[in-house]
């Protein structure tokens, strides 16, 4: 079975400097493919697509990083998953990497009643082909994965309005909370993640989702998102 490291709130580049970290001993055989799930202080995240300059006019912390795709918003609330896997043992193919990481948010978010897949033309994984619920965007360093997805679960989705998230509007934004109509925290929806990540990527039973999780078909995928 995958490990698993569940860091809790932990800041942005504490989290970055030591996923970092995690990737060189993947990549020296030291670790087995690794599971992070950890929640951020208010923090934006840009990746190697850039943004319009929003991000930095928002008074938000701006980090600029590896990983795909454009700018997003990291926040309590929000359940963000570093999975750090070795490409090489799958056949160094990142797009279908990428498609396993969105079948495991899709999986992890219909163990919770929520039906979520992608909508073609647009990254990430939307509720009904119009609302964003989680984003995903990966770095690969010498065939081993960093980065990974963010879904918003209970997180104030106040500041994606102050940028333009992926390059979007802020109000295409939702969250667990809001599709279910009441308060979620991101411990009562953990455990799904954590099984969707087993059955992904460690081969367990897929009875471990529950029948509300099981994989979900949706459409053609990008390679980044």
């Amino acid at each position: 079975m995958p490990a698993l490291i569940e860091w809790g709130l932990r800041d942005y580049g504490d989290a970055l400097t030591e996923m970092r970290e995690l990737v060189r001993q993947r990549r020296l055989g030291a670790i087995g493919d690794t599971l992070i799930l950890v929640e951020h202080p208010p923090v934006v995240t840009v990746g190697v697509e850039g943004d319009d300059g929003a991000a930095a006019r928002s008074g938000l912390t701006v980090v600029a990083v590896e990983r795909g795709g454009r700018a997003t918003y990291h926040g309590p609330g929000q359940l963000v998953g570093y999975p750090i896997v070795d490409l090489d043992a799958r056949g160094r193919d990142v797009r279908r990497f990428v498609h396993e990481v969105e079948d495991l948010v899709v999986d992890g978010l219909a163990a919770h009643g929520i039906v979520a897949g992608h909508v073609s033309g647009r990254h990430g994984v939307w509720v009904d082909g119009e609302r964003k619920i989680a984003s995903i965007g990966i770095a690969v360093d010498h065939w081993v994965t960093l980065h990974g997805f963010a879904v918003n679960v209970d997180v104030d989705l106040g500041p994606f309005a102050q940028f333009h998230p992926c390059g979007l509007s802020g109000a295409l934004m939702t969250s667990v909370s809001v599709e279910l109509g009441r308060r979620v925290p991101v411990a009562q929806v953990r455990p799904a993640f954590v099984a969707a990540w087993n059955v992904r990527f460690g081969g367990a039973n897929p009875g471990a989702l529950g029948a509300a999780g099981a994989p979900l078909p949706v459409g053609p995928r990008p390679s980044t998102a």
